[in-house]
């Protein structure tokens, strides 16, 4: 077994967990939906669960990238568990529990947002922190490429826009400029994402 292999079992496990939380989420949603005691579900916590869904793809995607310079020890385990805790955490924010004692999903949403929204931004942050000691301590092979990519990322790429956007989903109270932003971000994602499996 690879250092890779033994640390992709802790956080695989743990992103498994996390996706399935908000797909868990969505489909409870969804037969409440259709129930005795209908709720509305509206815009913001499907679309805050597939910004969610979204970002641990790509978290996935990095640490695959990453494979090579992962190694299997204390310090490694504990902080993929920080990274990849967080996003489980943020992910089962996302949908109430009990989604019949919330007839309106925006009133959760206006609950918890700021929550997961800052997990994804701690998240995301201690991502790039680890890529960048990674580079540090055990540099790739294509060192020089793989840090000029993510400084591109970094800047013109996505990565400051997303923790823009992050941010200012933090501050901003608005139902529609929320929906706005958490659609920007998933676009933005989506395109990152995309092109990244394009070169």
């Amino acid at each position: 077994m690879s250092a890779f292999e033994l640390v992709f079992a802790v956080f695989g496990l743990l992103l498994g967990l996390a996706v399935a939380e908000v797909l868990g989420g969505f489909s409870r949603a969804l037969k409440r939906k259709r129930g005795n005691r209908p709720v509305r579900i509206g815009w913001l916590t499907p679309l805050l669960g597939l910004l969610v869904v979204l970002d641990l793809m790509s978290f996935w995607l990095v640490a695959w990238e990453a494979r090579n310079q992962i190694g299997a020890d204390y310090l490694t385990l504990v902080a993929v568990l920080g990274i990849v805790g967080i996003y489980y955490l943020a992910a089962t924010l996302i949908f109430p529990d009990e989604p019949e004692q919330w007839p309106d999903f925006d009133d959760w949403y206006d609950k918890q947002n700021r929550l997961v929204i800052a997990g994804l931004l701690i998240a995301n942050v201690g991502s790039w922190i680890g890529q960048i000691a990674l580079e540090i301590v055990k540099p790739s092979p294509e060192a020089e490429l793989a840090m000029s990519e993510a400084a591109e990322w970094l800047v013109g790429g996505g990565g400051l826009c997303l923790v823009a956007l992050l941010t200012a989903l933090l501050k901003v109270k608005g139902r529609r400029a929320n929906v706005a932003m958490l659609a920007v971000a998933i676009v933005l994602l989506m395109v990152v994402g995309v092109g990244e499996g394009l070169v």
